[in-house]
């Protein structure tokens, strides 16, 4: 038997909290206690904090401070986007894709059911990737429609390219936002040069705090406020804000792209030894997503093993031998439906899918031990 230790391989979910940005919460919390709408001396010194994370994310995407919006995360950001879009831009056809987390997939089929829009789906391959003749032929329908579609997949890492969508998005006069929740401090970002309208981003997605993340909103793009009840984030977002979620976040963000290509050759690395050792060591594995590293995430690597009676309980199996990975999407986390992400790839539901999602954080040593186990565990039960 091979000896238990503690694998966490389902950072695509969340990932756990850097201790410097721990440190700076913790500072936070006991320093900056008044409230940032607040006109006297320690309002004004929360404010200052704020606007100086509203700077420093702006300089580190490369737009405008203006631009920025804290959120409660990436939900409430996707939700933003939709919705301001289609009350505040005159938006009736939204074209997107059925891989799509449910953040988005599930706003637009909401407004969908209320009559507020046509709901197109763009033709995607097995791999997820877009079919741009499609997606041409979806946009010459309408004079102006919006395009949503996230930058990698959550649950296979497949990527799009933002800028050839942009530019797409651009000449057929359509508005552009895709969930870059995946992404945000794992890829630089250049928006004077991605013509995009709407991204965003969660702090804990990036070692930083869960309940805050951001919306970019491109400065010609006018909407009204999402959430109403106060003047906050420029009259767009009433509530006061989560300043030491805020300033969690900034740390985080700030730790990823100083690092952004040690952690990129380090983990991209981890997920070739991974995939290599797997093909090695297991007979009949796929990969669900793209296989090019330069149209996958590398954070994520999701593989589907044989077809056996008890493939239902493997992430049940791992789970007892202290690997932590997914099966699906975590936000789908109690519901008894399959991914709805492989059905829309055309998936095998007879195969277990595991999606492992890495960080800097983890060693060669965790994929050696998770590689062991399953060996273990698939002959287990091919012996049942």
């Amino acid at each position: 038997m091979i000896e238990k230790r503690t694998v966490y391989f389902d950072n695509a979910a969340t990932t756990p909290l850097d201790a410097e940005v721990i440190a700076v919460m913790l500072e936070a919390m006991q320093r900056y206690f008044g409230n940032p709408s607040s006109i006297h001396g320690p309002g004004r010194e929360v404010r200052s904090q704020i606007e100086k994370v509203r700077k420093k994310v702006s300089q580190l995407l490369n737009c405008s401070p203006s631009e920025i919006f804290f959120t409660s995360g990436g939900t409430e950001a996707d939700n933003m986007a939709i919705v301001c879009a289609v009350r505040d831009l005159n938006i009736k056809h939204v074209i997107s894709s059925a891989i799509e987390h449910h953040a988005v997939l599930h706003t637009l089929e909401y407004l969908k059911a209320n009559g507020e829009i046509e709901l197109s789906f763009v033709n995607i391959d097995k791999c997820g990737r877009v079919d741009f003749t499609h997606l041409e032929l979806l946009l010459n329908r309408d004079e102006r429609s919006m395009v949503s579609l996230m930058h990698a997949n959550n649950e296979t890492g497949t990527m799009i390219d933002l800028d050839l969508i942009g530019e797409i998005c651009h000449r057929h006069n359509a508005v552009f936002h895709s969930d870059t929740v995946q992404t945000m401090g794992h890829y630089a970002f250049d928006l004077k040069k991605t013509p995009i309208d709407f991204l965003t981003c969660a702090a804990h997605k990036m070692h930083g705090p869960k309940g805050v993340g951001f919306i970019y909103v491109r400065n010609t793009v006018k909407v009204k406020p999402f959430i109403h009840g106060g003047s906050q984030e420029r009259n767009m977002r009433g509530g006061t804000e989560n300043v030491y979620g805020i300033l969690g976040l900034s740390k985080a963000l700030d730790l990823a792209y100083e690092h952004l290509d040690e952690h990129q050759a380090y983990i991209s690395g981890l997920k070739k030894y991974m995939l290599e050792s797997l093909n090695a060591a297991v007979t009949g594995i796929e990969v669900n997503g793209c296989t090019d590293p330069a149209e996958s995430l590398y954070t994520v690597l999701n593989i589907s093993l044989p077809a056996h009676e008890m493939g239902d309980m493997l992430l049940f199996n791992l789970d007892i031998n202290g690997i932590a990975a997914s099966g699906g999407s975590a936000c789908a986390s109690g519901s008894s439906q399959g991914s709805h992400v492989l059905a829309g790839l055309g998936i095998k539901s007879d195969r277990s899918s595991v999606r492992f999602s890495f960080s800097r954080h983890n060693t060669r040593e965790d994929v050696d031990y998770v590689v062991a186990k399953l060996v273990e565990l698939t002959r287990i039960k091919e012996t049942v």
